[in-house]
């Protein structure tokens, strides 16, 4: 199935472009963006070097040696006009347990009205696509968050955040997959190493277009998960 709006090509520097799909964060937006990094993946082009996809763009890099960016526009330019977007394959849901002690809940509590109890529940009511990694090498950031649980980034941001910390931040939920600073709302934690540099050829345990489910854990399982996790 066919439906998009004719995107914007513009150049990043001397050897990158970007198409952009739009501005606004929503599962159609990065569907395009997914699909075309699947056909320049599969294109082949020499000169073509690395894609970056993000919740609407697409970044596309090319060695400027072997490639005009006239050349790459064009070629982007006919790919679009030709992209078809299938229907959204069903994928295997990957299962993120989570403890909810985060030291922010109640300050999500307290913005959103909702009980400690009912931010859990709807957290864990919905599965979740992975848009894009960024920020730090493995970090989803996870569409299709409920509204009622939007709630601001920390005035202050956090000097350190250890990994596994399950956050908040406006409309968006993600996870911290290193020890980092950051300004999100932490609502929880979770045993699972979600990057490990020993595993070279996919050191980060999701990929975008990937999707999750949260599933609420008591402290004791918690335990018994992580001493797994970090014995693997």
């Amino acid at each position: 199935m066919t439906f998009y709006e004719k995107p914007l090509i513009y150049p990043l520097g001397d050897a990158a472009l970007v198409v952009s799909f739009g501005t606004t964060v929503d599962e159609r937006h990065n569907m395009l963006v997914r699909s075309l990094d699947l056909v320049l993946t599969q294109s082949d082009m020499f000169g073509i070097r690395e894609c970056v996809p993000a919740y609407s763009t697409l970044t596309v890099y090319y060695d400027p040696l072997s490639l005009s960016y006239d050349t790459v526009y064009q070629f982007l330019y006919q790919l679009v006009g030709k992209l078809e977007i299938e229907e959204r394959k069903v994928k295997e849901e990957k299962v993120i347990p989570v403890w909810y002690n985060g030291p922010d809940l109640t300050d999500v509590s307290q913005h959103t009205g909702l009980t400690i109890e009912e931010i859990i529940a709807i957290h864990t009511a919905k599965c979740y696509r992975v848009y894009m990694l960024g920020f730090v090498p493995g970090f989803p950031y996870l569409g299709g968050m409920d509204k009622r649980l939007a709630t601001p980034r920390k005035a202050i941001p956090r000097v350190k955040i250890p990994a596994g910390s399950v956050g908040i931040a406006g409309e968006q939920t993600g996870i911290y997959p290193l020890d980092t600073p950051g300004g999100w709302q932490i609502i929880g934690q979770t045993p699972m190493v979600m990057f490990d540099m020993r595993l070279q050829d996919h050191p980060a345990r999701v990929a975008a277009g990937d999707l999750l489910r949260f599933v609420s854990i008591e402290e004791g399982e918690f335990w018994d998960l992580k001493r797994g996790e970090d014995g693997h």
